[in-house]
């Protein structure tokens, strides 16, 4: 694929097929229980109450389909998309045994649907790695009917924490622009260590802290204090192995779906942030 009308970095997709070949969040490493606590976490606000009987839906960049696994049982059908037709593989391996599902190869700026016949839709963590994540979110709105709900979570830019947060995201972003850049050995290397020597310390030091009482809000990576090591793998990869990144406000993202023609968006306020769920007017 090339980078243009498709909305895809080809770099950034083949990159992602990397990810998810190595980290491929099956039953063998993934837990049940931490993947549906993972879930939790970005599907609490999402309203399935609204959805009608046997609702089609999409998994907008679905990577190895971790999340698609507990939403297709709630569905009729579910299509699963992504631009890396490696990821795409691994992701079939992880819904071989779901009858109601189907995989497109293909990118964002391009779903191979009719516009408005989806009844919801939900982009986890994907579309701050395209390069016009506005178009992105106008086009996933042209495939949704009126009144569908989509549920999206971009990388947020630390606009709720202190300056000081912000400026050590910056000094990381420097190693991640690095990084991203290396051959694939030495990147899984690097992402790895850090995983060792940095997320691990600091999500145990937040837990330690959560048990004795105190505040865990201002300790860096402290989303993390319940999860298990492969996950911190997992996102050390995932945070610095990937070349284009964007971050947005609060309101950044209620502007984008709004301008896509989303009401009443409604935003999550715990971690991870931001995630946010809208209707299509």
């Amino acid at each position: 694929m090339q980078q243009g009308s498709d909305n895809v970095d080809p770099k950034v997709a083949a990159g992602f097929g990397d990810e998810w070949s190595t980290f491929r969040q099956d039953a063998d490493h993934f837990s049940a229980s931490e993947r549906e606590r993972l879930f939790d976490s970005y599907f609490h606000i999402f309203p399935w109450e609204a959805l009608p009987a046997s609702a089609v839906g999409i998994d907008v960049g679905c990577g190895s389909g971790r999340w698609s696994t507990l939403v297709a049982p709630r569905a009729g059908h579910l299509h699963l998309l992504d631009a890396s037709a490696e990821a795409l593989d691994v992701a079939r391996s992880n819904l071989a045994q779901a009858p109601n599902v189907t995989f497109h190869h293909a990118s964002v700026g391009n779903i191979p649907l009719p516009d408005e016949s989806l009844d919801f839709a939900f982009s986890l963590g994907v579309l701050h790695h395209v390069p016009d994540t506005r178009a992105a979110i106008r086009q996933v709105a042209s495939k949704l009917k009126r009144g569908a709900p989509f549920l999206i979570y971009l990388y947020y830019a630390l606009d709720n924490r202190p300056a000081w947060f912000r400026a050590l995201w910056r000094l990381s972003n420097l190693f991640r622009i690095v990084i991203s850049r290396l051959p694939a050995p030495l990147r899984y290397a690097a992402s790895q260590i850090i995983a060792a020597a940095i997320y691990w310390p600091l999500a145990r030091t937040a837990a330690l802290a959560e048990y004795l009482g105190l505040p865990t809000a201002s300790i860096p990576l402290e989303y993390y204090r319940h999860r298990s090591f492969y996950v911190l793998r997992t996102d050390a990869y995932d945070r610095f192995c990937t070349r284009l990144e964007q971050r947005f406000t609060r309101a950044e993202i209620q502007q984008m779906l709004q301008d896509a023609g989303f009401a009443d968006i409604r935003f999550s306020e715990s971690p991870p942030f931001w995630c946010a769920v809208g209707i299509k007017r």
